[in-house]
């Protein structure tokens, strides 16, 4: 992943409560090139996020104290527009649903395949494409 105009490491949060899997994925991350910053809660990404905001948001559904569901309709109602991609070990249909109508890129299943990750990740956090209005001769 390319840094930005800055020179400065894209910056992904990782919010997932297992300290093994934040620093399996924050691995995987930095040796992408990309920053991270590790959260073990909702609440403390939340809290966080005041004042930094990443580019994405790795973020686990099912965690104590506050879930991925509760996380996502937090950053809705700030209207926080901060693309997330959510993982899970337990996938099901309705999830999937749930997590797409409250605004998530996408939704991957643990154990998660490292390239299909770095992908989920590099097109969530890309510019939808301006529309190419050159007049043709």
């Amino acid at each position: 992943m390319a840094p930005s105009m800055s020179d400065q490491p894209t910056l992904i949060a990782i919010v997932d409560d297992e300290e093994p899997v934040r620093r399996a994925l924050g691995r995987l991350l930095e040796s992408a090139g990309m920053a991270v910053e590790k959260y073990s809660s909702g609440r403390d990404f939340l809290v966080a996020s005041k004042h930094s905001r990443p580019a994405c948001v790795l973020l686990d559904l099912h965690m104590p104290d506050m879930s991925g569901f509760e996380v996502l309709a937090a950053l809705q109602e700030e209207k926080a527009e901060i693309p997330v991609v959510v993982i899970t070990g337990y996938h099901s249909r309705d999830a999937k649903a749930r997590v797409q109508a409250q605004g998530a890129a996408t939704l991957l299943q643990k154990p998660v395949n490292d390239r299909l990750l770095l992908s989920a990740i590099e097109e969530a956090i890309q510019p939808p494409e301006e529309p190419n209005f050159e007049a043709k001769s």
